[in-house]
C-alpha cells in the first residue's frame, strides 16, 4: 500500500492528523528531500527506510515501492503542500497502476494558503475578488498557450504564482500586458510558515527590485490582486442582519 501525503507548507505542526499518523506507520518513506522539512522525518519509527527523492528518477522510485510491495511494507510518498498541486503524482500513479498497487492520497496545506496566512489575507473579498487563479510561468515544464500569464491577468483576479520566483521581470511585464495596473498590490513570501519565512507587500512595478533587494530568488509564493492591499469591499451578506439562511432568520 503507498499513501501520497502532503507534508505542508513547511511547519512542522502544519501536517494534517492524518498525514502525521501515516509517517508514524510508514516502513519505508520517499521524501522530497529540496523540498519538504526533513524535521517532518521525525515522526517515522526507528526502523523505518527512509529516501530522498530529489536524488532519484521516477524509475527509482518505483523500483523502492516495488521492493516495499514484495516484503509487504507500507510505504509513504511524502511530497510538499498539497500533493495534487505540482506534485508529478500522475505519473507515479499510473506506473503504479501496471503492477496492481493499490495507493491514496492524503491532502495538505499548499504554500499559497500558507502565504495567506503569513499576512492574515483573504482571497475573496466581496466586490473585489471572487476568484482565485494558480498558475505558474513557463520553464522546464510546459505551460499550454491557453493558460498564458497574459490571459489569467486579463480577469484582475487573486492570483498565486509559484515555480516563478527567478523570473519576476518577465512576470511582472507579462502580468502588466495582461491587464493588471503597475500600481496592482503583490506579495512576495518566501518559505512561508518555515522559521525563515520573509513576505514583502510591494506592486508590480517594484516586484523584481523588492526581491532583488532581499535577495530572494527561489522558494517563494508571487500573490498579485487588489485582496493583498485594500479596505475597500463590501461585507459578506452572509453575516448582514438582514439576510436569512438555513440557520438564521433576517433580523428586521
Amino acid at each position: 500500500m503507498v499513501n501520497f501525503v502532503g507534508a505542508g507548507t513547511g511547519a512542522v505542526d502544519l501536517i494534517t492528523v492524518r498525514g502525521m499518523k501515516l509517517l508514524n506507520e510508514a516502513d519505508v518513506i520517499i521524501y522530497a528531500g529540496s523540498l519538504v522539512n526533513k524535521e517532518l522525518l521525525d515522526y517515522a519509527k526507528d526502523d523505518c527506510v527512509i529516501h530522498d527523492s530529489s536524488k532519484m528518477t521516477l524509475e527509482e522510485v518505483i523500483n523502492v515501492i516495488l521492493k516495499a510491495e514484495e516484503e509487504e511494507k507500507m510505504t509513504v510518498r511524502l511530497h510538499t503542500g498539497d500533493p495534487s498541486l505540482y506534485g508529478a503524482i500522475r505519473e507515479q500513479m499510473n506506473e503504479l497502476d501496471k503492477f496492481g498497487i493499490e495507493y491514496k492520497t492524503c491532502p495538505g496545506v499548499s504554500a499559497c494558503f500558507g502565504a495567506a496566512a503569513a499576512l492574515n489575507l483573504e482571497y475573496t473579498l466581496p466586490e473585489v475578488s471572487q476568484s482565485l487563479i494558480i498558475t505558474r510561468m513557463e520553464g522546464k515544464t510546459k505551460v499550454p498557450e491557453k493558460e498564458s500569464i497574459e490571459s489569467f491577468a486579463a480577469h484582475n483576479c487573486s492570483m498565486a504564482i509559484y515555480l516563478s520566483t527567478g523570473m519576476l521581470e518577465e512576470l511582472s511585464k507579462r502580468l502588466i500586458a495582461g491587464g493588471y495596473k503597475e500600481s496592482t498590490p503583490c506579495a512576495l513570501v518566501y518559505k512561508a510558515t518555515w522559521p525563515e519565512e520573509e513576505s514583502y507587500i510591494c506592486n508590480l512595478a517594484t516586484l523584481y527590485e523588492t526581491a532583488k533587494e532581499h535577495n530572494i530568488y527561489k522558494t517563494a509564493v508571487v500573490l498579485v490582486g487588489d485582496v493583498v492591499k485594500t479596505n475597500k469591499y463590501e461585507k459578506s451578506r452572509l453575516y448582514d442582519k438582514d439576510f436569512s439562511t438555513e440557520f438564521r432568520k433576517a433580523k428586521k
